[in-house]
């Protein structure tokens, strides 16, 4: 009332005093994505699953390092490994994970010495 006699507009600083806080439920999911944990669990449930479904002659020279976009890539510690796993096993390798994960998870895998 003093406000309107004295011709103050406190519009703006009773704006500012409104409450603005959001809840952790509304917040939580927005933390998550820019954190990429999402990504991140996936990844690891992919190493889980690749060292608990394959022979552990090929886990024990060959372990994923990232997916993107349906890309498993993959690191092999020497190019003898990485030739065995590309002619023999790379179908059956394949298989084992889209069957694990789906056909749209892991559409192909690309093997690199490193």
């Amino acid at each position: 009332m003093l406000a309107q006699w004295h011709g103050v507009d406190l519009e703006p600083l009773e704006a500012a005093r409104r409450n603005t806080a959001k809840s952790v439920a509304t917040v939580l999911p927005q933390v998550v994505e820019s954190l990429g944990l999402e990504r991140r669990r996936a990844d690891a449930e992919i190493v889980k699953v690749w060292n608990n479904l394959l022979d552990p002659n090929i886990t024990a020279h060959a372990q994923p390092v990232n997916l993107v976009r349906g890309t498993l890539f993959v690191s092999v510690v020497q190019s003898t490994w990485l030739d065995e796993i590309v002619r023999y096993r790379r179908r059956e390798i394949l298989d084992r994970l889209q069957h694990a994960f789906g056909r749209d998870v892991v559409k192909r895998i690309s093997y690199r010495v490193g």
